[in-house]
């Protein structure tokens, strides 16, 4: 068990790894010296030194990556706050054993190994507006399960989340971790109309009204308003950062697991990467309070990892580049003046 306990969970948030330095230099040298003029390659130049940093060495690559996919259900969706019945959860999570699903596919062609790991979908979470999601052994077991899925050896994690009702719980982390009002949070998540969104906003509204009065550390913030699929990712993320292992955050979902954890610590994301900017509202405004800059924005909005899964393979062009380019000197072309 890598948290035993509140305070070794609380001591990792706050004895952070630090990217290798020596490594982001010896990475930023090479770029210079590469045939091409000097920051040509935008942004995939930034993805290399990134990775560079966390890998520590200058020639970064991804020789085991995996993709980490959470599924709970939720207790709050008995107020009508999805377009899908919770069962529809546990039929994913099927359709992710059978390589049926969106993430099958794109993870395959990313070169990612998936692991899914389901949480007791049989035993939804509280109703959080009436009662905090998950007692303290319940969300310390969810974000075991999401470090136990990590380990050395890997230079990539990916993450992603399926659990019907998830969207209301990450408005309401947000909301609870950043501020601002349920509407500035809510979205239509599976596909709710404009009715469905209202009643979503009323939910998280009550939500937050009922918790107002506990403690806004990140632990009980999770608790309280999360889902054990979204513990789990805070605790996979966390436990990446331990190992020094790059992170690619899927959408909307994955990077409310992070929000309470930045909102004591804004650190917590410097080894990760948002794989993109998803259709839902408010992942635009979290990507911005969490101060990452999404490597992709094609509109989508299906969670599972598949936005990151996509954004997989920009990061495997960006590796590539870096290291299989040849030098000024290598290639005997003659440099800038």
């Amino acid at each position: 068990m890598i948290f035993p306990s509140l305070a070794a969970f609380e001591a990792a948030l706050t004895g952070l790894r630090h990217p290798d330095a020596a490594a982001e230099a010896a990475a930023r040298a090479r770029q210079a010296q590469l045939t091409k003029p000097a920051g040509s390659l935008g942004r995939l130049e930034e993805i290399a030194i990134f990775f560079a940093g966390w890998q520590g060495r200058e020639r970064p690559r991804i020789e085991r990556g995996r993709a980490a996919v959470f599924a709970g259900n939720h207790g709050v969706t008995i107020h009508g706050v999805s377009a899908f019945p919770a069962s529809v959860t546990e039929q994913m999570v099927a359709n992710f054993a059978g390589g049926g699903a969106a993430i099958n596919a794109l993870s395959g062609t990313a070169g990612l190994e998936l692991r899914v790991v389901s949480l007791d979908l049989d035993r939804p979470t509280a109703d959080f507006t009436a009662a905090p999601a998950m007692d303290e052994t319940e969300c310390l077991a969810a974000l075991n399960a999401g470090a136990a899925t990590v380990e050395r050896g890997l230079d990539l994690l990916v993450l992603g989340e399926m659990g019907i009702g998830n969207s209301t719980a990450a408005a309401a982390l947000c909301a609870r971790s950043f501020g601002g009002s349920a509407t500035d949070w809510v979205g239509p998540g599976t596909g709710i109309d404009a009715e469905g969104v209202a009643r979503k906003s009323r939910v998280v509204t009550r939500a937050l009204a009922f918790h107002d009065h506990a403690s806004r550390t990140a632990f009980e913030t999770l608790r309280r308003v999360g889902g054990r699929e979204i513990a789990a990712i805070a605790g996979a993320a966390l436990r990446a950062r331990q190992l020094g292992i790059p992170v690619l955050l899927d959408g909307f979902i994955c990077g409310s697991a992070i929000a309470p954890l930045a909102a004591g610590n804004p650190a917590i994301t410097a080894h990760c990467l948002a794989g993109h900017c998803s259709a839902e509202p408010g992942h635009a405004r979290l990507l911005d309070r969490l101060g990452l800059d999404p490597i992709l924005s094609l509109g989508m909005r299906l969670g599972e990892g598949s936005g990151a899964a996509v954004a997989a393979s920009v990061v495997r062009a960006a590796l590539a580049a870096h290291g299989g380019m040849a030098t000024f000197e290598e290639a005997a072309v003659a440099a800038a003046l």
